[in-house]
Parts: C-alpha cells; structure tokens; sequence
C-alpha cells in the first residue's frame, strides 16, 4: 500500500519539479541579472561611473554567462544538472555579496562577471530539466512556466529596490546586492533538495505518458533511455543546421532585448522624467504581466509551431522597443511596456523547446548551451554598444531604434527555421 502511495505521489513529481525550475530562474535570471536594472541608478551614484561603465557592468554579467552556457550545457548532460545548478547557485549568491562590498568599477565588474558565471551556469542546466521532465507536445508550455520565474524577479525588484534604497539613506545598493544573495542563497538550498535530474529518479516516465517507468512509448524514452552518456553523439548539436538557426535568432534576441532590459530604469529616470518609485512600480507592473508571457506563447507554440511562435513574438519586440526610443510620451512608454510584458519570456521558453524537439531530451542542455553561447555573445554586445551611444548621443534613442531592427532580423530568421513538427 505504500509502495502504491509512492508511486500516485511520485507521479505528480513533475509539479515540484516545474515549480523549483522557476524559483531558480527567479534567483539565476530575475534577481542576478534584472536586479541591476533597479539598482543601476544609484549604483551609478555610489561609484560614481559613467554611462558607458554602467553598460559595461551589464557587459561584463552577460561575458560571464557566455564563458559557462556551452560548457554546462555538455557538463548538465554529462554528469549531474542537479549538482551543477546548486554548485552554481551558491557562486552566484557569493558573487552578489561581492558587487556589493565593491569599492569601485574593478571590483564591481569581477562581481558581475562571476554572477554571469553563476547564471549560465544554473539556467542552462534548469531549462534543459524541462525537455528531460516534458514530452514535446508539452515542452513549450513547461518552458513558458519555468521562464516566467524571470519575471516574478522583475516584479519583486521593482517593489523591494526602491523602498530599500529610501530606508538606507547611504549606500542602499549595496544593501540590495546583499538581500538578493541571501534570497540566492536559500534558492540554491530549495534546489539541492527538491530537484531530480529525470523522472527515472522517481520511477516514473517522462510527463505527458501514461503509467511508470515501465511504459517507453515516448519518443524520448525509446531513442535514448537506454544509451550511456559517453555513447551519445555530441556533434550532432554543432553539426544540426537547425541548431545553428536558432543560434543565429539567439544571438539577435540576446542583443535586443538586453538593451530595453539594462537601461529601462535609467531611460525612464534620465530621458522621460520619471522619479524612481515611479519607475520601479512600472517595471514592477511589467514584471507581474509578464508571468503570462512563457506560458501564453508556449502554447501558441506548441500549436502553430515554433517558428511561427517566434516570429510573432520578434515582431512584438520590435515594435516595444521602437515605440519606447521613438513615442517620448506617457502613451508611448506604458504601450511599449505592455508590449514587453506579453512576450518577455517567450523566446527563451520557445527555444528550449525547440532544442527538445530537433535533438531530443538528452542532448537539449547541450543544445541550449551551444545556441546560448550565441545569445550570450548578443547580450554582451547590447549593453557595451548602447552605453557608447548614450555617452555620444546624450540619449538612447539611438540605441533602442537599433534593438527594434534587430528584433525585425530576428523574426525574418524565425520565418527560416526548420523543425520536423513545423513541416
């Protein structure tokens, strides 16, 4: 009888699972990298940097997550995604309290060269858990839940960062940094506890089957369950033209929305007039929205196919961040945050499902690292380039005009891809 109560609970194992997935995006992407975008201002205050410095801080965090996406992608399926996820968890907590003792520039941008370390090191891993826990017809919803986690981040930077710097007159960054390496810090406890490298763990099959692990019906079980890890074909990533498609829409998407991401708050604060309580409650009301995105334009997705689900999404992009550089209104800027809200997250949800669905589930971290060294490198660039403009131009116009035609670039080459189920 217990065994048969093991097996019913096991079974909903996948909740946990998905729910733990989200957390750690929230520590890995919403705290670790969008918390800057809160903090930026006064940050820029206390260390006294300029606009291409701030930039280079984003710069530096998205360096860091370059330099471990493709390699934890090969190590998640190597070993163990589980290990790596908390391991890197921890770096990225320890790596937040040290921005926050930095004392100036250098030291602000070792900090956020290792926390770019620490989220490529656990976000690529988590969403690869996803492809390992969900059959394909269901991947593109599972994503969406899990990278929604980005924006539960948003949502609480928005309403915790300003009421922080208000109650510490003096130094209130610093202590932003500290609180969010705390909240890391038992976010990486929850997932050393809680996760599962694939439903074998718990005697069950992969979600969206019937029955226990007994049952191999599905096209993951029956293809690779039984190969060992040393017997799976690599190349097989970097040799998939498919995979280089997506990396190529990565590294458009990495570029362009980086740019609305970093200097949203100082855009608003500098250029539109906004004080910053002001500023934080949009990104706030932006981050709560965008809970939707993942799992909205998974679905579509995982219905019209992802390339068609991708397209739609860039050009929902394009016209965000265009509107916001170009319609200097009140109007302008609440329709081009509505419009991020509602695709936020979907990109990242649609890919992970699309390295799923062309390389199966056992080789998808290593998918998502290889085309996520590509979204890397576009991120790097997006912050580095948009903070010589502002420092140029007086202004980011310039730079959000730019992100709107990339995002353009990237629907056209999502209208390219090719997945067997898109065909």
């Amino acid at each position: 009888m217990n065994v048969n109560i093991n097996k019913k609970y096991n079974r909903y194992y996948s909740l946990i699972i998905i729910i733990i997935c989200t957390i750690g995006v929230m520590g890995a992407l919403g705290f670790a990298r969008f918390g800057y975008t809160m903090i930026l201002p006064e940050m820029k205050k206390g260390l006294e940097l300029d606009d291409s410095q701030a930039g280079d801080l984003a710069t530096g965090n998205m360096i860091g997550y370059l330099l471990l996406a493709i390699t934890c992608g090969f190590l998640s399926s190597r070993f163990s995604p589980r290990l790596i996820i908390t391991v890197f968890m921890f770096v990225i907590s320890g790596s937040m309290f040290l921005t926050g003792l930095a004392p100036d520039f250098m030291v602000a941008m070792v900090g956020r060269i290792l926390t770019g370390i620490g989220s490529g090191g656990t976000n690529v891993p988590i969403m690869g858990l996803v492809s390992a826990w969900f059959v394909s017809k269901r991947r593109g919803l599972a994503a969406g839940i899990a990278v929604s986690g980005s924006s539960f981040g948003l949502l609480l930077t928005g309403l915790i960062i300003p009421r922080i710097h208000e109650y510490y007159i003096t130094g209130g960054w610093r202590f932003s940094w500290f609180y969010l390496g705390g909240l890391v810090f038992v976010i990486a406890i929850i997932c050393m506890i809680f996760l599962r490298n694939r439903p074998d763990d718990k005697g069950i099959s992969v979600i969206g089957t019937k029955g226990i692990i007994e049952n191999k019906n599905t096209e993951d079980q029956e293809s690779l369950k039984n190969k060992s890890v040393s017997s799976i074909k690599w190349s097989l990533v970097y040799k998939t033209p498919s995979i280089w498609n997506l990396a190529i829409i990565y590294i458009l998407f990495g570029f362009s929305y980086i740019i609305y991401a970093t200097f949203f708050s100082r855009y608003l604060i500098w250029e539109a007039g906004f004080l910053e309580q002001e500023a934080g409650a949009l990104w706030a009301t932006l981050g709560a929205v965008s809970i939707i995105s993942g799992f909205i334009w998974g679905s579509i997705s995982d219905i019209l196919g992802r390339k068609y689900g991708l397209a739609l999404v860039f050009f929902l992009q394009s016209l965000c961040y265009l509107i916001f550089g170009l319609c200097k209104s009140m109007p302008g800027y609440y329709i081009s945050a509505g419009l991020f809200a509602l695709t936020a997250w979907s990109i990242p949800a649609i890919m992970a499902a699309a390295a799923g669905d062309i390389v199966g589930s056992r080789l998808a971290p290593a998918a998502l690292g290889f085309i996520t060294l590509f979204l890397g490198i576009g991120q790097a660039l997006g912050p580095f380039i948009a903070g010589r403009i502002a420092v140029l131009n007086n202004s980011y116009t310039i730079a959000f005009i730019i992100a709107g035609l990339a995002a353009l670039l990237g629907a056209i080459a999502s209208l390219l891809l090719k997945i067997k189920k898109d065909t």
